[in-house]
C-alpha cells in the first residue's frame, strides 16, 4: 500500500517538476589574459533565444524549463566556444573563451593625395615655386601659369576677390582642402579666397589634382582638387621679415615668427600679414 501512494505522489509530482523554470547564468572571460568579454553574444540554439554579456561578463536567461540546451558563444579575437548544457536546476556557468588571432589580407591606408600610381592628371608646386612669385597674391594668382589653370580678379592685381577654373570648372566644382579640412563654402561649394591673405606665405606645398581625383569632400570634386599643406614643423626658433611694394601703389607687410619645439611636445607659430 505504501509503494503504491509513493508511486501516486511522484506520478502527480512529475507535471510539476516538468513545468518548473529554471535560470542559467555565467559569467566569461579570456583563456589568455584572464580578462572579462563584455558584449560577446550568447546563444541557446534549440530555445530561440539569445543575448549579448553585460559590462562585466554576465549573462542571464530566465525562465527555462528543465532539459538540455545547445549554448553558442562568440566574441570578437576569440574561437567560439559551443557546448550542451543539462538545465535541471538553477546553473551558473563560468567560460572561458580562447583567443584566437586571425590572419588577414593587408589593409592599405591611402592618403587623398595623388601619385605616378594613381590614375589622375595632377601637378605638385613646392614651397620653393611658390616663394619666387609670391608677391602677396592669392593663391589662385600664383597658379595661373600651371596646366589648364585660368586665374580672375576683380581688381586686376590678384589681391583680394580672385577666381580659379580649372579644366572650365569654376569654383563651386572645384575641391579646396587645407592640411586634409575643406575650405569649400558649405552652402555655395566655393572658395572665397579674399578671406586667406597671403596665405602663400604659410604653404610648405600643394598638389593640383584636374578633374576627378583622390579626394573624399563632396561635389565640389568634380572638376578638379587641390590640396594645400601648411608649414611643417620648425624644431628651431625663428623669425622672419618680408617687405614688398609694386605698382598702383600696393605694399607687403609680412612678420613671421615661432618658438620652435617645447619640452619635445609644444611649438607656437604666427604670421601677420
Amino acid at each position: 500500500m505504501k509503494k503504491v501512494l509513493v508511486l501516486l505522489v511522484a506520478l502527480f509530482a512529475l507535471p510539476l517538476s516538468l513545468m518548473a523554470q529554471h535560470t542559467l547564468s555565467g559569467d566569461l572571460r579570456s583563456s589568455e589574459t584572464q580578462e572579462i568579454l563584455p558584449g560577446a553574444s550568447v546563444r541557446l540554439l534549440n530555445a530561440g533565444r539569445a543575448q549579448a554579456s553585460d559590462a562585466t561578463g554576465q549573462f542571464r536567461f530566465t525562465n527555462l524549463p528543465a532539459g538540455t540546451y545547445r549554448l553558442r558563444i562568440t566574441y570578437v579575437g576569440h574561437k567560439a566556444l559551443e557546448q550542451e548544457v543539462v538545465l535541471q536546476q538553477d546553473l551558473h556557468l563560468s567560460l572561458q573563451l580562447q583567443d584566437w588571432g586571425l590572419m588577414a589580407d593587408e589593409v592599405v591606408v591611402t592618403a587623398t593625395r595623388a601619385t605616378e600610381q594613381t590614375p589622375t592628371t595632377f601637378t605638385e608646386v613646392s614651397r620653393q615655386e611658390l616663394q619666387k612669385q609670391n608677391l602677396g597674391q592669392d593663391i589662385p594668382y600664383l597658379l595661373n601659369l600651371t596646366p589648364s589653370v585660368v586665374s580672375t580678379s576683380d581688381a586686376g592685381a590678384g589681391v583680394g576677390y580672385t577666381g580659379l577654373r580649372i579644366r572650365g570648372s569654376d569654383a563651386t566644382r572645384i575641391n579646396v582642402t587645407i592640411n586634409g579640412i575643406p575650405l569649400n563654402d558649405a552652402e555655395s561649394h566655393g572658395t572665397f579666397w579674399v578671406n586667406t591673405p597671403d596665405l602663400a606665405s604659410s604653404v610648405d606645398n600643394l598638389q593640383i589634382q584636374r578633374g576627378v581625383g583622390t579626394s573624399t569632400n563632396g561635389a565640389a570634386a568634380f572638376g578638379a582638387s587641390l590640396n594645400i599643406q601648411t608649414e611643417r614643423l620648425n624644431p628651431e626658433p625663428y623669425g622672419e621679415l618680408q617687405l614688398g611694394a609694386g605698382s598702383f601703389n600696393t605694399q607687403r607687410y609680412t612678420v613671421k615668427a615661432g618658438t620652435g619645439l617645447l619640452n619635445k611636445h609644444f611649438a607656437v607659430d604666427a604670421r601677420l600679414s
